[in-house]
């Protein structure tokens, strides 16, 4: 690769995953945007196309929650033989209340969203620190600071992602290694939008929790409209893949700076209040 400076991108079909392997491109990055189904990777190709960084993107397969794919994927590392920065972005939204969600489904939220940036991480900080330079860029959400009802196993795996990355940084800075948390709040992305991952239990009108579920859904379609435009998080994700020195926690979206400021300075009772009327 001669001397460009190598990136992985995780989650790079669409969203976050996919804006940010152009942007890192648009920079001399030679980027392995990695997805789970490459028949997805037309979306991307296009926008690589437009952007005339086709020659910076390597479509590559990548299941992150599949040993057999993890394995293939640090025998890709050996051939790059470096890596500068990693973009853990694949994940989805498990929704839904905690009464009525399989156990199965938790764990399948924690396989994609932790283990499988765990996973991921492991293979890449060996060269980050040979090198004694990288950044590891987890993509978490503001999900990952403030609890809401109905989305338990994606607030918990981003809480355990936050977690994990505090413990991470503070272990790789030695080395050179920056460890990062983007937070989102809420952006045009295909995460929330196709029900897909909502537990078939919360859906149906016999459960408790129906009416309930219905008003969350009400509340997150009323404010699609505002939602903020995902390219705002590319830019900020390469903006850190070039600063010299960075902060923990990055939050970004309409609202998000003020929602943390709340929820870290009210007293629970209030803080449980507000939220309880916003729904009701």
């Amino acid at each position: 690769m001669g001397d460009k400076k190598i990136a992985i991108v995780t989650g790079a079909s669409s969203g976050f995953g996919m804006l940010t392997s152009i942007e890192l491109a648009k920079q001399n990055y030679y980027v392995l945007a990695t997805m789970r189904n490459v028949n997805k990777k037309v979306a991307l190709l296009e926008k690589a196309e437009e952007a005339a960084v086709t020659k910076m993107v390597e479509i590559y397969p990548l299941d992150v929650t599949d040993e057999n794919s993890i394995l293939a994927l640090k025998e890709k590392l050996k051939k790059l033989g470096r890596v500068d920065v990693l973009v853990n972005n694949a994940g989805f939204a498990g929704a839904g209340f905690s009464e009525e969600i399989p156990i199965e489904e938790y764990r399948q939220q924690f396989e994609t969203n932790v283990f499988g940036a765990i996973s991921v991480t492991q293979l890449c900080l060996p060269y980050m620190r040979f090198q004694k330079t990288g950044k590891i860029i987890n993509v978490s959400s503001i999900s990952g600071r403030v609890g809401f009802p109905g989305l338990s196993p994606y607030v918990a795996s981003k809480h355990a992602l936050e977690g994990w990355s505090e413990s991470l940084r503070l272990e790789v800075h030695p080395f050179g290694v920056d460890v990062v948390l983007v937070e989102p709040g809420s952006f045009q992305t295909s995460i929330w939008s196709s029900g897909k991952y909502i537990t078939e239990r919360s859906l149906q009108n016999h459960s408790p929790y129906s009416s309930y579920m219905k008003k969350l859904s009400l509340q997150l379609e009323k404010g699609e409209a505002s939602y903020g435009d995902p390219i705002e998080v590319a830019k900020l994700i390469t903006e850190i893949c070039q600063k010299s020195t960075t902060k923990l926690r990055y939050p970004i979206g309409k609202g998000v700076r003020l929602t943390l400021f709340l929820k870290g300075c009210l007293p629970w009772r209030i803080w449980e209040r507000i939220v309880m009327k916003k729904i009701q």
